[in-house]
């Protein structure tokens, strides 16, 4: 019987937005990841942006928070964190509505989750697989740096400047990392959190969504 959820934990560079929608389509599943804030937006009745600044995929975010608070040694990490000039409510109350929808989608159908702990959410769902997504940061940061957009009217050689990628990859890692270990108390880095944990960067895509699948479906 094939697994009905896969959590796909990735590292910034790891290929997550690229493989997650590779294996939803291989094993029939919907793919979830920019539709859990959209539905915890709609639960609280807030805007989707300050959804969004809760999430832990988010640009700008409470991991990004929890990150900077981490660097300055007179900051405590306690659930004091606020938003100045914002009447929203606290961010446990956003990470209780994500988990909500994570398990709701676990139990309706399943899918393929991407990021948001989900691997510690759902550590004990029946019939659901946990992958880690990582690689060298060498690899991450060629990867990442391929990947972006090239400037509107500007040839693709314009890519991102390799220290701007590398201050986005340094920034994500520790903003995902913040939230998992203030949250949950666990490091998303943690093999002991995965069935299976892939060196993404040093595989062909289709060989690590080939993985996944065969994982899948032997679970």
């Amino acid at each position: 019987m094939s697994a009905r959820v896969v959590t796909i934990s990735a590292a910034f560079g790891a290929g997550g937005p690229v493989i997650g929608p590779a294996v939803a389509g291989r094993l029939g599943l919907r793919f979830v990841d920019r539709a859990i804030p959209e539905l915890v937006a709609g639960e609280i009745g807030c805007t989707l942006e300050e959804a969004l600044a809760h999430d832990d995929r988010a640009e700008s975010g409470i991991g990004r928070i929890l990150a900077g608070a981490a660097r300055l040694p007179t900051v405590a990490l306690g659930m004091d964190v606020y938003f100045p000039e914002r009447a929203i409510p606290l961010p446990e109350e956003f990470v209780e509505h994500t988990e909500s929808v994570i398990h709701r989608t676990a139990e309706r159908g399943g899918a393929v989750l991407l990021g948001r702990a989900a691997a510690v959410v759902l550590a004990g769902h029946e019939g659901a697989l946990h992958v880690r997504l990582d690689g060298p940061r060498e690899r991450r940061l060629a990867r990442a740096a391929a990947e972006m957009p090239a400037e509107s009217g500007r040839a693709a050689r314009t890519r991102t400047p390799d220290r701007d990628v590398e201050r986005m990859l340094d920034d994500n890692d520790r903003a995902r990392t913040a939230y998992v270990k203030h949250f949950y108390g666990a490091d998303p880095a943690d093999p002991r959190l995965y069935h299976l944990v892939i060196d993404s960067t040093g595989l062909p895509v289709p060989a690590t969504v080939e993985l996944i699948v065969v994982a899948a479906r032997a679970l």
